[in-house]
């Protein structure tokens, strides 16, 4: 699934059509079926801003559309007129660009979805007290990795970050919250604002436990494990050595 730093990496992309009136399209019959073409298209682009894993571009008028990319979407940007294959749920064309949107299942005239999002954990700056207010209110027996994936509480954050920002900060996905202390939480938020805004600016697959189960902690050598975590059953990806807390769950 994109994470905060693929939606703030597509709103910088999608500058170039700030100020601009675009044509709007919606080739794809289920994103035309909401008539988002016929209330926007003509009307002047005035920003575009990520929050959390949502994208709001703002149009004259009071008019905001919000597009979430869930597992699948993404967002291109290419000159106008390029050519392109299958049909994409949302096009915006000015100023010699076009912003298509393909396979973006959540597009909608309204930001009221990100109404009960936490604090977004790019914002510059990120809101870190509140952030741990907001794990704080939880209740204590919650398991932290699950917990750092609410996007109510914290948002941006997916199971790549969850489990890098982790283990950078040495503490395991399965600590109940009660057992982590402030500063623990402060820790592993920093870290993945750190590890998030690094990603922005330059993409690095330098990962040290997503997706490598099995293979050696590059901290201490142990193997690295997996296990499906929370209602969701997110895999989660950690290193039951140097990561503190998984004595206290004895897993």
């Amino acid at each position: 699934m994109p994470e905060g730093d693929s939606l703030h990496r597509a709103a910088r992309k999608l500058q170039v059509l700030v100020g601009e009136r675009v044509g709007v399209e919606t080739p794809h019959p289920r994103a035309a079926a909401e008539r988002i073409a016929e209330r926007l298209d003509g009307r002047k682009l005035l920003g575009v801003e990520a929050v959390g894993k949502n994208l709001l571009l703002s149009f004259e008028d009071g008019l905001v559309l919000r597009s979430h990319l869930r597992m699948t979407g993404r967002w291109q940007v290419v000159k106008e007129g390029a050519r392109r294959v299958g049909s994409p749920w949302l096009v915006l064309r000015g100023g010699g660009h076009e912003a298509v949107l393909w396979k973006g299942p959540v597009l909608e005239l309204s930001a009221r979805g990100t109404l009960r999002l936490g604090p977004d954990i790019l914002a510059d700056p990120p809101d870190l007290d509140r952030m741990v207010a907001n794990l704080r209110r939880e209740h204590p027996s919650r398991e932290l990795g699950d917990a750092l994936l609410d996007q109510r509480l914290v948002a941006g954050i997916g199971n790549i970050w969850k489990a890098e920002s982790l283990w950078h900060a040495q503490l395991s996905p399965w600590m109940r919250l009660g057992q982590v202390t402030d500063d623990e939480l402060r820790r592993v938020l920093v870290e993945a604002t750190r590890l998030m805004r690094a990603s922005l600016e330059q993409w690095s697959d330098g990962r040290a436990v997503y997706r490598r189960a099995g293979r050696p902690c590059p901290r201490c050598s142990t193997p690295i494990r997996s296990r499906g975590q929370g209602d969701d059953n997110r895999t989660a990806y950690w290193c039951p050595r140097c990561q503190r807390g998984e004595e206290l769950r004895g897993a």
